[in-house]
């Protein structure tokens, strides 16, 4: 028997000791610590004289016995040592392994616990801060969820998250939850579909001997948390209904100081039918945008996911599908685990070669000065010489410094080159991207400018 077995089983020879050995020579029992183990002889150390003496004079042959049938073999028998500091030293050893174990089973139950948390919040193990990858396009948004999940109500409530499909929505906000359970466990957390609200309702709202009891487990259901995450609340348009009892909702979770957390694919103001009195509600808080990911944040997802599942690639793959599934963060996903899939199905490695076979994406035209110059002119309906010379109106200095600004946005080159592109100094180039970056934040016609330009030249 190996002696790591042994140092298992002695807690279990101790315990059939104290059963058959008379009770006043439990405590000479118990200040046996295990020693080591070599031909039958299984050695223990006491630090107590006594006890060696009187356990070898009255009780080693029922001893021997015990350790026999513990053993399940024959001809074992002990050795005990009288050693006070060889005691000592393994009391310590053995007490260190036990608080180990203790501390271990203590991180086990936290984790159960966690994981009881999360499946009761509704919410999805794989949307958490950590692997959410950060760029210029959702930056402010992810700002804005990580200051929720670290002070709850405290500002931004309620965050109303907006944007296209594919893009993050439902990950931010499902991370706001994970953070809050994993650092502050009081905290109760529900997410839910809004669809799942609005079934959930109607369930309720049914007349019966039950509804008025009903209707009361409802309203406690949503109302008794410390934050809510409702996604996808464009679906509530035209139930009206199902929008009184949300601000009722709305209002109580408010009044008590709660967080609210809500998602959308567009603003309040363009969701048809919604009540003005929720519209209000939902524009009170922080409105952020999540705009589809650049060239950047793709590649990085790409990447993420190929080294969290192990997956060996060659770089130009990562690069093809980054660079030709532009629109949303599922369709990324879906083009590189097609890639994937066919690979391991077929026993092959994934190189450019097959990726280009499967996703027939064909070959980007690579994107220059002059091309973006081209489609900005025509979308400001100006002449390429105006933006590329000296005229100051208005409109062209808008559609010169938005050329400017994609041109270092879309290529990278630095601003001594766009600024000799631009019959500009270095500075000025500099000083029109900066301007474009600041205004795109909060204007909104510069902001759809950008992307309707940007959707031309076949980038995002």
């Amino acid at each position: 028997m190996e002696i790591n077995e042994l140092k298992c089983s002695w807690e279990k020879i101790k315990e059939e000791l104290t059963k058959s050995l008379p009770e006043s020579v439990h405590p000479w029992v118990f200040s046996l610590e295990f020693s080591g183990y070599d031909n039958g002889v299984l050695t223990v150390v006491t630090g107590q004289a006594m006890a060696r003496d009187w356990l070898r004079k009255n009780h080693m042959t029922q001893m021997n016995s015990i350790l026999n049938r513990c053993l399940n073999s024959d001809g074992n028998v002990f050795n005990i040592i009288y050693d006070t500091n060889e005691a000592k030293k393994l009391k310590k050893e053995i007490e260190k392994i036990h608080r180990k174990e203790a501390e271990l089973q203590q991180k086990e139950l936290a984790m159960e616990n966690l994981s009881y948390m999360q499946s009761a919040s509704n919410l999805n193990l794989k949307y958490k801060f950590e692997n959410f990858v950060v760029g210029k396009s959702n930056k402010f948004a992810h700002d804005a969820c990580m200051a929720v999940a670290k002070n709850p109500a405290v500002k931004y409530n309620p965050l109303f998250i907006y944007g296209g499909s594919g893009l993050g929505k439902t990950h931010l906000m499902q991370a706001i939850g994970h953070y809050t359970i994993f650092n502050n466990p009081k905290l109760k957390v529900k997410y839910t579909k809004t669809d799942d609200y609005i079934n959930d309702f109607i369930s309720n709202s049914r007349k019966s001997d039950k509804s008025i009891e009903n209707m009361s487990k409802f309203y406690k259901k949503y109302t008794n948390v410390d934050i809510i995450l409702l996604d996808d609340i464009q679906f509530i348009e035209s139930k009206e209904k199902t929008m009184e009892k949300l601000q009722q909702t709305f209002d109580t979770l408010k009044d008590r100081g709660k967080q609210i957390v809500i998602t959308s694919d567009r603003i309040p103001k363009e969701i048809p039918k919604l009540t003005k009195a929720l519209c209000t509600r939902f524009e009170m808080g922080l409105m952020v945008e999540l705009l589809p990911p650049d060239y950047d944040v793709r590649y990085e997802i790409v990447k993420r996911l190929a080294n969290d599942n192990g997956i060996e690639y060659e770089e130009a793959v990562l690069k093809y599908i980054a660079t030709h599934y532009s629109n949303n963060i599922r369709e990324l996903e879906g083009a590189f685990t097609r890639v994937c899939a066919y690979a391991e199905m077929n026993n092959s490695k994934l190189t450019l070669s097959l990726a280009k076979e499967i996703l027939k994406c064909g070959d980007a035209e690579e994107l220059t000065f002059e091309k973006i110059t081209d489609v900005t002119s025509k979308y400001y309906e100006i002449d390429v010489n105006d933006i590329r010379g000296t005229a100051r109106s208005q409109k062209v200095a808008t559609a010169r410094q938005t050329a400017i600004y994609l041109s270092r946005e879309l290529t990278n080159q630095s601003f001594e080159n766009i600024g000799i592109y631009f019959n500009k100094k270095h500075s000025t180039a500099l000083y029109a991207y900066e301007q474009v970056a600041k205004r795109i934040k909060t204007d909104s016609e510069l902001n759809s400018a950008v992307r309707e330009i940007k959707q031309v030249l076949k980038v995002i």
